[in-house]
């Protein structure tokens, strides 16, 4: 995996805004709605080349395809393995629950696309790989002729899948959750032998407290958390830490955040899982304080932070100032070669929900590729 060695290198979460075309395919699809194959892999095709062709106009060093393929950056997998069938609707969150009007004014705002949460009803496998090889295909296709400095993928955790996939097959959490991680190595092993860094993500350290897992206490959710990540790194033990990345976060959506767990709570756990570059959220007005857990938790010396240093969840243009602001906050900490500037989370984590504006999102990506510009100038002297 590349470091900042010589300046503040840029990146993001993963998922990005689709083209309306796609984005509507992808819901019908997910819908279990009648749709053309042919079409929407062409429109996926042409959206990976154009996406990964913005994200290097802006000043993106390291970048991927923006999940065009996914019409969820957790709900794929249901298309990919066997042993999903049905629906679930989610459990209301903790913060929101309380705030029925806020809940449906949010719902016109997004256009109240609610992401297909199948149930696992049966034993887990592989059962299609052209989605991946077609993925890893369009992305290495989009690269050609593109100035970039590295590439990932992303891929849902083995503890990511039962936050959105509840479970009614397996006898237990854990066996469940073993099973989709037998399922899904050929998936992390043929993204890093296509020469792409493999990102995992972990909602399930930090958002399914107040979500999918909000009927445990604390205790026994940092427990299942902490069992997460030891199965994630058995799911990964044949990889190479420095190919990996894993990310975290709180749920990419506005409201109170109020029930969020504490990031220092999590923290020691994340610093076990084998990736070496940590993905977090240290933007948005929740969790923008949290930078001074590593005053406390170390981080361990083979290890990296990519911070987000832009929200994902509002339509304001951070100033570069400001993002150059954050990330020497991080560079004094654990020293500047050590950042990586990012997002807070993905700018369209689900096909046909969200409520940012797709040039507005690449307004920010600038801002923070400016402000890691001015960030460099100052860590190295330039």
């Amino acid at each position: 995996m590349q470091t900042s060695r010589d300046r503040i290198l840029t990146t993001h979460v993963g998922s990005l805004p689709r083209p309306p075309e796609l984005r509507a395919l992808l819901v019908k699809k997910d819908q279990g709605e009648p749709y053309d194959r042919a079409e929407l892999k062409r429109l996926t095709r042409e959206a990976v080349g154009a996406i990964v062709r913005r994200q290097a106009e802006v000043g993106i060093d390291i970048v991927d395809d923006g999940e065009m393929s996914k019409p969820g950056y957790s709900t794929y997998v249901a298309d990919r393995l066997s042993g999903f069938s049905g629906h679930a609707p989610a459990k209301p969150r903790l913060d929101t629950g309380p705030h029925p009007n806020f809940v449906a004014a949010i719902g016109r705002m997004t256009g109240d696309n609610t992401a297909r949460r199948a149930v696992c009803t049966g034993p887990i496998a592989v059962r299609d790989r052209e989605p991946l090889t077609d993925d890893i295909a369009n992305l290495r296709a989009a690269l050609a002729g593109v100035n970039y400095v590295e590439a990932f993928m992303t891929a849902a955790s083995p503890g990511l899948v039962p936050v959105f996939q509840t479970n009614t097959y397996y006898p237990t959490h854990e066996a469940y959750v073993e099973a989709v991680a037998a399922a899904m190595e050929q998936e992390y092993e043929a993204i890093v032998e296509a020469g792409f860094v493999l990102q995992l993500d972990c909602p399930d350290l930090a958002m399914a407290r107040h979500t999918s897992f909000q009927d445990l206490g604390e205790r026994d959710f940092l427990k299942r958390a902490a069992f997460h990540v030891e199965v994630l790194n058995h799911a990964v033990r044949n990889i190479p830490a420095d190919r990996m990345r894993i990310h975290i976060c709180w749920g990419n959506y506005e409201g109170p955040h109020d029930h969020d767990i504490d990031f220092a709570k999590v923290a020691p756990i994340l610093v076990n899982a084998k990736p070496q570059a940590l993905v977090v959220e240290a933007a948005n007005p929740r969790h923008a304080h949290e930078w001074r857990v590593w005053r406390e938790t170390k981080l361990p010396d083979d290890k990296i932070l990519i911070p987000g240093v832009i929200d994902t969840s509002t339509n304001y243009v951070e100033h570069p100032e400001l993002v150059a602001e954050r990330i020497c906050r991080f560079a004094d900490i654990v020293g500047r070669e050590r950042v990586i500037a990012g997002s807070d989370c993905g700018f369209g984590t689900f096909a046909g929900y969200g409520k940012l504006d797709p040039d507005i999102s690449f307004k920010k990506l600038r801002a923070m590729a400016d402000g890691a510009r001015i960030a460099s100038a100052r860590l190295w002297g330039g």
